[in-house]
């Protein structure tokens, strides 16, 4: 019979190290039913029969976000065999705040206090028997990090599933509080199992509502139950969710005076305290992360990544796979088409985005290693004091972090926001940061046409900030995303060295999800669009013709003029474009199809900068098409995912409009103001166009928010 364990902590606080570390690579990802929220879960490691779920990140089991509602609902309903609580053992006396509510669950509840390395390294020292037999339950200590006792921990939630012994639960509550909980306790009986009659009284204390759906009470007992908490309000003059509250803080502060003894005297600074005066500091935070940015991109572009890439172009495929591939399909009689078909069109069309999978590699293994010390959740700290004057809070940063990786976690990250007009403004935005998929392409603009431009990469990362600024700055003036920023409250982790197998796990996570991409997707848009390019009529038949004749040509062709304002009106460039509507690393694979690339050649960069420079007339051009391809809709795997995220088809197709036409506009006024000024582009009238669409953009971003209410005007009293 299979055992289940779940995992249950606050953010932060190293549950997803925990479960990678416990279950290896045994681990599924999908969503919860009925909901978006992801859902993790594995089996442990040795044991086939024990599985691992990781439950969503939470501060609490009250139903105000989605997570919330996924862990308490599992809890409850699904009651896995035993609960492994993660408590931060730096942040003891915030973690502690959900322990207290897992413990009236009525399940089984192992607490494994995490970061014990950094605790003892700042002097502090915790008496887990103690606190075990304070909380009613099992206490371990434990790093994740570094590996130590969590097979231990695994072990301890085995044992105490199976021992099913009654415990005692902690004395949370005291005075009228507890008598009235004990009243309604047994208001309950009969209704609920007695394990869990503690945790429902509770919750029908604080008039959680969606907790007692699933009861049938009568009117007696809840006008019975009312008249106790009511006493309980008027006796302590405060709403009863509130006196819960601050009756389990009030408890959790005394618990951690028994169990905690702090090494360093109080209001001395850590270690991360003092980094965080620096890298938080309100002059130069932001600088310092846009050095660090620039810095990533820079030695991921243009020195490691750069080596690794040109030798898999080059060597790999331009020498070894694609030579080899055409002599054996030759040798054993496979017609033209067929040789076109797997030569040029699968493995050149793969080869161009494959051949950048080293740059995003290290590109995820620095951004990788920033998330797992603790850098990065200071980075939406800094960016909440910005995105505040525009509108958002640095909750929708998370998502843009995690759109850097790709944009269908990063829309999905969305949730964690609880106003619904935030989080509908970040998911059309998010998707302006430059993702994995995107790389290959500024990859390509930067090293082909720019000569190896290192700067491209940062400059397009920053951009992508900068448009989403603009963008969240014209929306919320508009009475559909209007209102003010929801407060941001996240828990910043100590700094520490993340464990390598953990970082490497990441980076595999995301480099695997893109060839799995590049191996179906990109597959089937390589083998179309070989066909569209390679087939057509001619001579009134229907087959093999020239590229520009083809089927793709004539499509490419009809919609041309439509981007020719833009500065890359041919049809190749076009088509290029389409095939990005798929997935973003299609462009560079229709580029390499439609060009020599992919053939051998003896100068490689030379080669590759004249395939290019035959799509762009000028470098302007090539900079406008990267810029429409970087801010238009995102691949059809982000938008499929939007659809089921924002909540309603009006929104939906707001969306899209909304991301095709302002990167059309924002390109428009680029190419044609720019490119004018730098003498790359003759004046006409989409010069003028451009000029007027830029006097629009302005206005609606400096005009005053008609949605803001104006301050009350006091008249003089006549005194």
């Amino acid at each position: 019979m299979e055992m289940k364990i779940a995992l249950a902590g606050n953010p932060n606080c190293g549950k997803t190290t925990l479960f990678n570390d416990l279950t290896g690579s045994n681990q599924y990802v999908g969503n919860w039913p009925g909901v978006t929220v992801e859902k993790k879960e594995g089996r442990l490691k040795g044991h086939k029969d024990v599985i691992i779920q990781d439950l969503p990140g939470i501060y609490s089991l009250s139903p105000y976000t989605m997570e919330e509602v996924v862990t308490r609902n599992y809890l409850v309903n699904e009651k896995p065999d035993v609960v492994l609580n993660i408590v931060d053992g730096t942040n003891i006396e915030r973690n502690l705040y959900l322990t207290t509510q897992l413990v009236e669950i009525g399940l089984p509840v192992v607490v494994a206090i995490n970061m014990m390395d950094i605790v003892r390294k700042n002097g502090d020292s915790i008496d887990i028997k103690k606190l075990g037999k304070e909380l009613g339950c099992r206490v371990i200590e434990i790093s994740a990090l570094k590996g130590d006792a969590t097979k231990e921990a695994a072990e301890l939630c085995i044992a105490v599933a199976n021992e099913k012994n009654d415990r005692e639960l902690p004395h949370v509550f005291v005075g009228s509080v507890e008598h009235a909980i004990a009243h309604i306790e047994e208001s309950l009986e009969g209704m609920v199992d007695k394990s869990e009659q503690r945790w429902f009284a509770i919750k029908a204390f604080e008039r959680d509502e969606k907790a007692l759906e699933g009861l049938d009470l009568s009117e007696s007992v809840k006008s019975h139950i009312n008249a106790h908490i009511a006493d309980c309000e008027k006796e302590l003059d405060d709403d009863a969710e509130s006196i819960i509250t601050n009756q389990r803080y009030n408890y959790i502060t005394e618990l951690v005076k028994k169990t905690v003894r702090k090494g360093k005297a109080a209001g001395s600074l850590t270690t991360s305290d003092k980094i965080d005066r620096i890298v938080t500091n309100r002059f130069l935070a932001l600088p310092i992360f846009a050095a660090i940015m620039f810095l990533v991109y820079y030695v991921s572009v243009t020195t490691v990544g750069s080596f690794l890439t040109d030798w898999t172009n080059d060597t790999l495929f331009g020498e070894w796979i694609q030579p080899a591939v055409q002599t054996f399909l030759e040798n054993a009689g496979a017609a033209e088409w067929v040789v076109s078909l797997v030569v040029d069109g699968i493995i050149g069309g793969l080869a161009a985005p494959i051949g950048f999978v080293p740059q995003m590699a290290v590109v995820f293994l620095f951004l990788s290693f920033l998330e797992d010390c603790g850098y990065m959740a200071r980075v939406a700290f800094i960016m909440d004091r910005a995105f505040r004057k525009f509108g958002l809070s640095g909750k929708s940063f998370i998502p843009f972090l995690i759109s850097s990786g790709c944009g269908v976690p990063g829309i999905m990250a969305t949730r964690t926001i609880e106003s619904e007009k935030d989080r509908r403004m970040t998911m059309i935005t998010t998707t302006m940061i430059p993702c994995g998929a995107k790389l290959p392409v500024i990859a390509a603009i930067a090293g082909f046409i720019m000569g190896g431009a290192w700067w491209m990469a940062p400059a397009c990362y920053f951009g992508g900030i900068a448009v989403v600024i603009i963008y969240c700055i014209i929306l919320k003036k508009t009475r559909f995303f209007a209102g003010d920023p929801i407060p941001f409250v996240m828990e910043l982790p100590q700094y520490h060295m993340p464990a390598l197998k953990g970082v490497l796990l990441h980076v595999w996570e995301r480099v695997w999800a893109f060839m799995k991409k590049a191996g179906t997707i990109l597959f089937v848009c390589c083998a179309v669009m070989w066909f569209l390019a390679s087939f057509g009529f001619a001579d009134g038949t229907f087959g093999l013709v020239e590229s520009k004749d083809s089927i793709l040509a004539a499509i490419g062709g009809f919609l041309a003029p439509i981007f020719a304002p833009l500065g890359f009106g041919s049809w190749q460039t076009v088509s290029a474009t389409l095939s990005g509507f798929v997935a973003k690393e299609g462009l560079v694979s229709t580029m390499s199809l439609l060009s020599s690339i992919g053939e051998e050649v003896e100068e490689y960069t030379a080669a590759y900068h004249a395939a290019y420079m035959a799509f762009f007339p000028t470098t302007m051009a090539a900079v406008s098409y990267l810029m429409f391809n970087l801010f238009d809709s995102p691949c059809l795997a982000a938008i499929s995912t939007m659809a089921k995220e924002i909540g309603g088809r009006k929104y939906f197709w707001f969306a899209i409009l909304f991301q095709n036409v302002g990167a059309y506009v924002v390109t428009l006024i680029i190419y044609q103001l720019v490119g004018l000024a730098v003498g790359q582009v003759a004046f006409s009238a989409w010069t003028v166009v451009a000029g007027v669409l830029l006097l629009g953009v302005l206005y609606l971003l400096f005009r005053r928010d008609p949605n803001k209410k104006k301050a009350p005007v006091l008249k003089a009293s006549g005194i």
